[in-house]
């Protein structure tokens, strides 16, 4: 049997509902990240962990995409820390599969570490959000999930040459850092990193 096209892997129009895989170990920050999906409209698979997540993906030796009876997944996020396989090495995992290299991942991360975001974003994260998350990042997950745009970030695009791929991933980093550089406090001219 022939694997899908990485187009099985798109909403097929704007009115289809989006399937989202959201993946933490945390149970309430799971819970949390299904109920503002869910209330944005997506359809939620959850998974505690990386391998589960690629189990239900079907990525695992010899498994089978235990989501076969349902609708294909249209986006994974999925926190950065978590034990066993991070997010990092999921997002790793699933740009690797030419079955689902195509699908976007988000990474949430409550450490605002740069070098981390920024390692992330290279490996073809489409997001890394801060958490907790919010129901306006939920707004523009769906957004990526349904339409492929999402303010900017392409979520779905074609592959460019090595040169290119450099130098969107330096651009697409130096945008998702200017987005996020604000004043922790309004009273405050100190700079953090805030979403």
């Amino acid at each position: 049997m022939a694997a899908p096209s990485s187009s099985n892997w798109v909403m097929e129009t704007a009115h289809d509902v989006p399937h989202v895989l959201a993946v933490d170990d945390n149970l309430i920050d799971r819970k949390l990240v299904e109920k503002l999906l869910r209330n944005s409209s997506c359809k939620v698979t959850t998974a505690e962990n990386g391998p589960r997540a690629l189990e239900l993906l079907g990525l695992t030796s010899g498994g089978q995409n235990s989501m076969n009876g349902r609708s294909k997944v249209n986006l994974v996020i999925t926190d950065y820390c978590m034990p066993g396989m991070t997010g990092y090495e999921l997002l790793k995992k699933i740009k690797e599969s030419s079955v689902m290299k195509e699908v976007p991942v988000v990474i949430m991360s409550s450490e605002n570490i740069p070098t981390r975001i920024n390692k992330c974003l290279e490996e073809g994260a489409q997001m890394f959000i801060l958490k907790p998350l919010k129901q306006s990042d939920v707004k523009k997950l769906t957004c990526h999930a349904c339409h492929g745009d999402g303010g900017g970030d392409v979520c779905v695009r074609p592959n460019p040459s090595t040169a290119q791929q450099g130098n969107m991933r330096q651009t697409r980093t130096s945008q998702y850092l200017g987005t996020c550089m604000m004043p922790h406090d309004r009273g405050s001219d100190n700079m953090s990193l805030s979403c």
